[in-house]
Parts: structure tokens; sequence; C-alpha cells
């Protein structure tokens, strides 16, 4: 049954519209009845009882906000009448003991992957083409027009039958109105080439805008990052060019992955441009070498693993304000799920932890644990504000026009992705994730720079919970989209792989829906189903340039 109103937390004071309600609605929750004085739209709040300046507004039972105009209840919060506030933390804990859900019709559960020498599991087979420094883009580009085509791994919808269209249609003579209204017809046609390589999922080509000119902490960074993906789980293989005299060095990157996988022992193609000569040189050396590395990924096969095996990054982007009572804790309830089963979560995007940093300190296993939390995140604030910025301005413009009105609003909402599981490690980018359970890993609250991080620390498969729509992916490993709200699923069914709405329209639990992503992500993590960021080709790969991004 669907309600009009949800009451989040029983200490709240707001309540959320789940559906328009026109001024006059009486809405009931928590054993009271308001009347709303103005127009609620959905996913917006309407007050409870009448607040004034400088009350609290509570919402998930932590401070989100402070009255700077007063509100009748029933009355709409908006960012003329409500400014971001939250409550201070420290390194103090007050812990509680966890309880696992039940995860019985779990055990024995496998998922099909590719087994790696270093103990890890992959979801996927997949080789990389890296550049070093921005300088090697242009020979990276060249690279990925010889391969990716004729190997089979272009781009499976293709609009150029439209282009030749419109040419048609100039070369006809129509004029500019004509081919405006003109009907192209023809669906983009599907990839032309079968694949080569049947058991290599892609060619991936990480070009960047890193690797010199910056400082050499960005090179550092920028090699942690690299060797990340290298190492990865999904990733069978690599080939890397150098230019020579960059600030990322070679073997900055060889002591990175030294530091993630001591015995690795994937094939590494390296090539310096000013070590071999020509372009034409180059260009024909990596050809033949990355030919030969994939005819070696091509080997690799699926063998049964346990679901212990998956690491799970946990992402938001373009939120409403539904995410934080349908996708969030749904995701949420997956995320405990996996680390009941010995598996690993990370939760990331620091600048939206904003408010409930002392429920974070209060579930890590260990004060250190908690010390290098707190440590990382006001250091990250600081930057913030020393720039002239702050985790109050986190929130977009497509945030706010759908109800989340503060940083903390949509902190509190977005935290719950981690669900409710002990903290047992606190990571600074772009370390690597070891132990399982769930990992708080800083990074900044962009979508793609966080889920480069996320990947790069050692996610095997990410879920990307999102309001709005968003099409991000990442270069190796699977992107699940998960909708907060039906509406958005059925207006954007190409990029939406499940839908949560359900919880809000009544027709299932915030457990039902965790346990149906745990369900897809299994299915996902073995082959068997293809994620819309996979087949669209979305390969977003931005590097976190350690500055102050939100």
């Amino acid at each position: 049954m669907k309600h009009l109103v949800a009451k989040i937390h029983p200490a709240d004071n707001v309540l959320v519209a789940l559906t328009d309600l026109p001024i006059g609605t009486p809405v009931a929750a928590g054993g009271r009845t308001v009347t709303t004085t103005a127009a609620i739209p959905a996913k917006h709040k309407l007050t409870l009882h009448a607040l004034a300046v400088g009350d609290a507004v509570t919402m998930y039972g932590v401070l989100v906000g402070r009255m700077r105009q007063p509100v009748p209840a029933g009355g709409l919060l908006t960012t003329a009448n409500i400014q971001h506030a939250t409550d201070g933390y420290t390194e103090s804990q007050a812990r509680a003991p966890w309880t696992a859900p039940d995860v019985v019709p779990w055990q024995g559960r496998t998922f099909q992957g590719y087994h790696r020498a270093d103990g890890r599991v992959g979801t996927a087979n997949h080789w990389l083409v890296v550049p070093l420094v921005f300088c090697e883009n242009r020979n990276i580009q060249v690279l990925q027009e010889a391969l990716v085509d004729d190997l089979g791994y272009g781009r499976r919808n293709s609009y150029r039958p439209q282009t030749q269209a419109l040419i048609e249609l100039m070369q006809a003579g129509k004029s500019v109105e004509e081919i405006l209204q003109a009907d192209l017809a023809g669906a983009p046609d599907g990839r032309a080439q079968p694949r080569l390589f049947e058991h290599v999922d892609g060619v991936h080509f990480l070009t960047h805008e890193g690797g010199c000119g910056g400082t050499r902490q960005d090179a550092q960074a920028l090699c942690g990052l690299l060797a990340g993906y290298v190492t990865h789980p999904n990733v069978a293989g690599a080939t890397v060019l150098s230019l020579g005299c960059q600030n990322a060095q070679v073997s900055m990157l060889k002591d990175e992955i030294a530091k993630r996988d001591p015995h690795f022992s994937k094939p590494l193609l390296i090539l310096e441009q000013q070590k071999i000569g020509t372009e034409e040189a180059l260009i024909s050396q990596a050809l033949r070498q990355t030919f030969a590395g994939l005819m070696l990924a091509n080997d690799q096969r699926r063998r049964p693993a346990p679901l212990s095996k998956l690491t799970l990054g946990l992402e938001c982007g373009g939120s409403d304000g539904f995410s934080g009572i349908s996708a969030n804790p749904a995701l949420g309830h997956a995320s405990d799920l996996l680390v009941a089963l010995g598996g690993t979560v990370i939760l990331a995007e620091f600048p939206e932890l904003c408010g409930v940093e002392q429920e974070l300190v209060n579930r890590s296993v260990t004060p250190e644990t908690a010390r290098r939390f707190t440590s990382l995140m006001k250091a990250y604030g600081d930057a913030a504000v020393a720039a002239g910025s702050g985790f109050d301005m986190n929130p977009s413009p497509g945030n706010i026009r759908d109800g989340l009105i503060t940083d903390a609003m949509k902190s509190a909402g977005a935290a719950r992705k981690g669900g409710s599981s002990p903290v047992v490690a606190v990571l600074d980018y772009p370390e690597l994730v070891t132990q399982p359970g769930l990992n708080l890993l800083c990074t900044p609250g962009n979508d793609v720079e966080s889920t480069t991080a996320e990947v790069g620390s050692g996610a095997n498969i990410v879920v990307f919970t999102t309001g709005l729509g968003t099409p991000t992916g990442n270069p190796v490993a699977p992107v699940v989209k998960v909708s907060s709200n039906t509406k958005l699923a059925l207006r954007m069914p190409d990029i939406i792989d499940l839908n949560t709405g359900t919880v809000i329209d009544g027709e299932e639990t915030i457990e039902q829906a965790g346990e149906r992503i745990l369900d897809y992500l299994v299915r996902v993590a073995s082959g068997e189903t293809e994620v819309s960021a996979v087949r669209h080709g979305q390969e977003d790969f931005i590097p976190w340039k350690r500055g102050v991004s939100l």
C-alpha cells in the first residue's frame, strides 16, 4: 500500500512527501496528523510541527539543518528557509554490537569468476592499454583505432547510418527545415565484427591528463591508481606506454604494483617512446605485443567462486529525495548481506558523509580506525574551506530541485548505502582494500572520480544508485544502475538496471529490494547478465588530482 508521506526515524521532525501534496492535504505519520500549508512536491520535505528561526531540523535521526525563517506545521522546506548544519563529532566511540542479517539462504551460493594468482577473483576479463603521461594519449588513440573494431570491441550501437541518411538528404537538395523534420528511420545498427577473442571481455584505453606538470604527489597517486587497475582481478594484463621523461616514471608504477601484489605475474608490456624512436616503431611493437597478450588472456576461463570473493563499490549520483529511503537503504541491506557472507564493501565519497561522522566513528572496529577516519574527514573539510568552498556546497542543482536541499540531508541518505556493519578499515586514495567487511575510502563526491577510485582500490563490481539518471560506467568493472523511483526507471530504461521505486510504491520492503539487488549482482558477476553501462560502452575514467573536488 502506498502512503502519502514517510517518517524515516522516530526522532525526525520532518516528513518526506512520497507524492505531490496539494495545499490543505491532511497526512498522518508517527501517530500525528498534519495538514499541508503549502503545495509539497514529491521528494520534498514538510514540517511535522511549527519550526522557529534557529530550530534544528532532524532527518534519519541526525541534524541536517537549522531554520533561517519560521515555517508553520505542514510547511515546505526550501533553500530559503533552511541552512546546512551538522552535529560535531569526536574520536570517542559509543560502540554498539552489530546484528548481522540472516544469510542462511545464501550459504553455498557461488558466482562464476576469473581466479587470479593473488587469490582474488574477477567478474570480467579485460586487457588495458594505459599511458603513464598525457603526452601518450594520442598514441593510445592510434592503438584504439587499430585494435578495437577489427577485434570486435567496437561500439555496438552506431549512429553512422543516420549520418549517412543526413548526407544523402543534403545531397538531394533538401532544406534545413526538411532535414530537421526528416524521419531518419533505422535504429542504430549492431556490431558488425564478431569478437575475435571470445574470453576477453574488452580492450580498454585509459587516457588521462596527468603524469607530468603537477606535483610529485600527483604523479605518485596516479601511479598508485594505475597500479590498482593493472593488478585488478578483472584485468588479465596491460600494455603501458611511457614517453620517458615524465614525473610518473615506469619505476614508480612498478613500485606501486609491488605494493599491491608482491608476486605480480600478469603480462605487463611496457614501451618507452623516447627509447624506441619513431611513432611507427612504437605502435608496431605495441600492436604485436598486445595481440600476443590477448591470445594469452583468451586462455582464461570462469570457475565457481564463493560470494566472499566479491568486492562491492557503493556509489550514488544524480541523487533525489527518494534515494535515501529506497535505493540507498536497499543497497545497504545488500551490503550487509555480503559482509555477513565474508565479502568486501567500499563506501566512499567523503563529502557525502558530512553529518554522519559520529555514527561511522561508533561503528569503527578499533580506535585507530576511528582516528584515521576523523583525521581524513577534517583534513578534507579544512582543504575545502581553505579553497573558498565547503561540504555545504556539495548538493548540485539537480539534487536541490529534487528535494536534497542541504549537504547534511544528502549525506544522511547517501551513507545508508553502507548498511549497518562495522567499519573494518579506513583507506586514503588510492590505497588497496585488503580486509573483508565495510571499508571507508577517501574520495570526492564526484561520480566518476569516486567510481574510478573504488575500482582502483579493488571493487570488482559497483552499484550506483540514482534518482535523476546518469550513464556513468567504468572500463573494467560493471556498474549497476539502481533507480530510486519508478518514474526514472520508466523514462530511462536504457541506463537503469534495477528499480527500487517499488519501495516508494509500497510493492516491496527495503529488505526484499536488497535481496533482489544481491541476486542480480551474482548474475552480473558470473557474466550471465550484462549491465546497461557495459552494453553502451560507457567507460568513464577520471583520476582524482588531489585538490578540492566535492
